[in-house]
């Protein structure tokens, strides 16, 4: 495994700052953002597409700091029922999967989305129960007339460009966010979709995060150090279905943290001694989105954290067996 670093919190500087600075904290790979949700300033496809010689200078930046890219971002909704909203979001994907072409990226990170409940929405609609019956027929909607029809066609435009590995991440608020969903939209379409595996919107669902590795085996092509927090307090009155502004730190039932500050290192070694179990060895990449913490102070720690858990080197052969 290598330590990987989301850019997107050092968008104040330049790609080869940032590059700079997460490379003399031992930092071995980045993840880019190329837009959508995510912001694009160290990798932007509108600009990269149309000057080969800023390709170059990126390659060199990143080779001049022993990095590597782990994977391009672009989470957005590309199945909007909004459709000018979802052709945005596509295009972005499309620029994104053309953009890891030209930089030998095989992995694109990414939502599953979430359409409306009829073509005559305009609004998503994440339906997380089935009763009464609409609720199900909306499910039967998106599933099989939207979300399994588009992602068939966009695998199509993955492999046309060399990306070997479409990776959702599992998010409420989209179709894809836990493992049943995963390997239900994995199983229609086909083996290039997997998870981008972030314990952190696990956590707060109430799931456990090894048991859900286990269950993903073979299906888990990226992975975001997040942590989150949940308030018991909180929880007791209000249940994990919580709708107040990440702001609200100290009303909400759970909140992101930096890695270690949600969950303890012994989870944390859990997670990564599980990661290896499942045979995992791709990038381990830390998404700093702690409230509580500035930018550096949360990466630096989250980077030492990592370094403490992680697993990085091929297991010895069992001289003890």
């Amino acid at each position: 495994m290598k330590l990987s670093v989301l850019t997107v919190p050092l968008q104040g500087v330049s790609a080869d700052e940032a590059f700079k600075y997460l490379s003399s904290l031992g930092v071995e790979a980045v993840e880019l953002g190329t837009g959508g949700y995510t912001n694009h300033n160290h990798c932007n496809p509108d600009i990269l597409l149309n000057d080969e010689s800023k390709i170059d200078a990126l390659k060199a930046s990143l080779d001049k700091y022993g990095l590597e890219i782990s994977a391009l971002s672009c989470h957005g909704n590309p199945v909007h029922p909004d459709k000018a909203v979802a052709k945005e979001y596509h295009d972005v994907y499309v620029k994104t999967c053309k953009l890891a072409k030209k930089l030998g990226v095989k992995t694109v990170v990414t939502f599953s989305g979430c359409p409306g409940d009829s073509e005559n929405s305009i609004r998503p609609n994440w339906v997380t129960i089935s009763w009464p019956p609409e609720y199900g027929e909306t499910l039967d909607y998106q599933w099989n007339d939207v979300l399994i029809p588009y992602w068939k066609s966009a695998a199509e435009i993955a492999n046309e460009n060399g990306v070997e590995k479409i990776a959702f991440e599992m998010h409420p608020g989209f179709c894809v966010y836990n493992p049943a969903t995963m390997l239900r939209l994995r199983e229609a379409v086909g083996p290039i979709l997997g998870a981008n595996f972030d314990p952190s919107h696990l956590i707060w669902q109430g799931m456990d995060p090894v048991a859900a590795l286990k269950e993903l085996k073979g299906a888990v092509y990226h992975f975001h150090a997040k942590d989150t927090k949940v308030d018991p307090y909180n929880k007791a009155k209000n249940g994990v279905l919580d709708t107040g502004k990440y702001g609200d730190l100290s009303d909400r039932s759970w909140v992101f943290r930096t890695v270690g500050y949600g969950t303890d290192m012994n989870a944390w070694k859990d997670i990564m001694s599980t990661l290896r179990l499942i045979g995992y060895d791709g990038a381990v990449s830390i998404e700093h989105e702690d409230g509580l913490m500035s930018i550096k102070q949360g990466l630096e720690k989250a980077i030492a954290f990592m370094k403490e858990v992680m697993i990085t080197e091929k297991p010895a052969e069992m001289w003890w067996a």
